[in-house]
């Protein structure tokens, strides 16, 4: 096994020197041809569209939260071929756990579908994973992909963090007085507000679970009109998610490293980080990185005073006189962070977080969908479309337009879907899927949202009964009866533009004579479900369009009457039914 490379990287001046050599030379071992970060002049700049892109200290994702900052090794997975065909072995550290890895995957595809001109590769969300949470500890997830302990950041005090108070009253992190990032791709619970997503089809979003958080994590990365096939897009993309260099460059060497191949592992059994942290750069807990669960409040720790002597120590015993701080022991506890204003440490600041598409949104407006109207069974013609526009009157893409249908129908969209969330085009534009009336007649609304705003526009819609536009008798005997005695049956079947009408409201009644026919209350009959005599029933179409009626019985004076049968739609048949002498045989 080659010799594997230094894992440390610390904050500072120092830091950036060192990240950047070690990763120079993984980059010129591993990644022959690719930049590592972009030029200058293209790193974010303020005002960015995209979120996270203000520069300079902004808290990201996860709020300028710790993130590990182990290296992976120079020697790289023996893999021949691309990274698709991935090894069934390799080195410990390019294993990644199976419900990890799953996530990241469908992640990728997910919003291949919806935003293809992104590129995401599930690779990139992987290194993002192993940085910010060790792969989810590991992979310890239960079999929904939901961490079984809870992945939380320090609370966002100000003290040596950014400063963001309590947004979810402690849903998601515990903490009621300041935010924490969260889960296995370190959220914070104001972020997650907006780019939370449901990626296992559970109905919940959960930064806990590792699909919702992937697919969050994707959709961020996504945002503005990245391409993250291109490097500065790509480095763009990760400062976003953490604006920092060397949070750029740990990244990079990850995402490089799983280029050359992965291999999954069964949950649980991942390679758990060992290194420091952004934040603790010397030994301190086992795991580093975020807690399993909420800290107190760190308290100030005493800054070692410089002294004029600049001779060399051993790290293992420090000479006091050795000017600023030495190496921690590795058998004692590493000071808690110092406040803001300490030597040491950087003050920091809660930057304005730029708004995502979605809060962008101040109109919704309807494209020109015009009336809405379907037979049951049939499919709505025409689009439901909107466009989404900002406060100055222009599209805004990427925003996530929910449509729902509301009101007492069983309609649905293609797939049997009763709500929907796309995002819209570069032309701000979102379509609904393909609307399938359901059976229940009557009106109903389809009401288009965009999260997180009041922006809105409702369309109504309206299902008509299944029609006929032709009914025929499809028997040739002449129907004749004895008073009291039953006809032979009666069959009919009905046709819409030539083809079998399924499902088609028939209204049978017998009619009297003359120009405006009415009920009849006298001669042939059917009985109701309690057995009394009725002379108007309704039925209902087969698949087929046939239809046989209830047995009529013959009564009423000898003669000839009218059954009149008339559809949904306008379709009428008359049908005699002759009604003879009862003879003294036949009594």
């Amino acid at each position: 096994m080659a010799a594997q490379f230094g894992r440390r990287l610390y904050r500072g001046a120092a830091t950036t020197a060192v990240a950047a050599a070690a990763v120079a030379a993984l980059s010129a071992s591993q990644a022959p041809g690719s930049p590592l970060v972009a030029a200058d002049g293209d790193h974010a700049s303020a005002g960015a569209a995209t979120p996270g892109e203000q520069g300079g200290g902004g808290g990201g994702v996860s709020g300028d939260s710790p993130y590990y900052t182990d290296l992976p090794p120079l020697n790289t997975p023996a893999k021949p071929g691309s990274s698709a065909d991935l090894p069934a072995t390799g080195p410990a550290e390019s294993g990644i756990p199976a419900s990890v890895l799953g996530a990241y995957k469908k992640a990728e595809r997910t919003v291949a579908v919806t935003d293809a001109a992104c590129r995401l590769p599930w690779q990139l969300l992987a290194a993002i994973g192993k940085v910010e949470s060790g792969q989810a500890r590991g992979g310890r997830v239960d079999a929904q992909g939901t961490t079984l302990s809870p992945i939380l950041g320090p609370a966002l005090d100000g003290n040596g963090f950014a400063l963001i108070k309590d947004t979810d009253n402690g849903a998601y992190d515990g903490d009621r007085t300041h935010d924490r990032a969260v889960g296995p791709m370190q959220f914070i619970p104001s972020t997650w507000a907006t780019w939370g997503q449901d990626g296992n089809g559970d109905g919940r979003k959960d930064p806990n679970n590792v699909h919702d958080a992937a697919l969050a994590a994707g959709r961020y990365l996504c945002a503005g009109s990245r391409d993250l096939s291109t490097a500065t897009d790509l480095d763009r993309a990760v400062l976003s998610y953490n604006h920092s260099d060397v949070y750029l460059r740990t990244v990079r060497s990850w995402f490089t490293y799983y280029n050359r191949g992965t291999h999954e592992v069964p949950d649980g059994t991942g390679v758990l980080p060992t290194g420091p942290t952004s934040r603790n750069p010397g030994p301190g807990r086992p795991s580093g990185g975020p807690s399993t669960s909420p800290s107190p409040t760190p308290s100030p720790s005493k800054t070692p005073k410089p002294s004029g002597s600049t001779k060399p120590t051993n790290p293992s015993n420090p000479d006091p006189s050795n000017p600023g701080p030495s190496k921690p022991d590795p058998s004692k506890p590493s000071p808690e962070p110092s406040k803001p204003g300490d030597t040491g440490k950087p003050p920091t600041h809660t930057p304005t977080p730029a708004p995502s598409p979605s809060q962008s949104v101040t109109v919704l407006q309807n494209t020109g969908t015009g009336t809405l109207t379907a037979t049951a069974g049939d499919t709505f013609d025409g689009d439901i479309a909107v466009r989404a526009r900002d406060a100055l009157g222009d599209p805004v893409a990427k925003a996530s337009v929910t449509f729902t249908i509301t009101g007492d129908t069983d309609t649905r969209f293609e797939g049997g879907l009763k709500s929907v969330t796309l995002p819209t085009g570069a032309d701000g534009t979102a379509s609904a899927p393909l609307l399938h009336a359901g059976e229940k007649t009557g009106q109903f609304t389809v009401r288009a949202t965009v999260d997180g705003t009041l922006a809105a526009t409702s369309f109504k819609a309206t299902v008509t009964p299944r029609q006929a536009d032709a009914i025929a008798r499809t028997g040739t005997t002449e129907l004749t009866a004895v008073a009291g005695q039953t006809f032979d049956d009666i069959t009919v079947a009905a046709t819409y533009k030539g083809e079998a009408a399924a499902k088609v409201t028939v209204t049978a009644t017998m009619i009297t004579d003359g120009l405006v026919p009415v009920e009849n209350d006298k001669g042939p009959y059917c009985t109701d479900d309690a057995g009394n005599p009725v002379r108007t029933i309704v039925l209902t179409t087969g698949a087929d369009g046939s239809l046989k009626l209830p047995e009529f019985y013959a009564d009423g004076p000898a003669g000839t009457y009218k059954l009149r049968l008339t559809t949904e739609g306008g379709a009428t048949v008359v049908i005699e039914l002759t009604v003879e002498e009862r003879t003294a045989a036949a009594s």
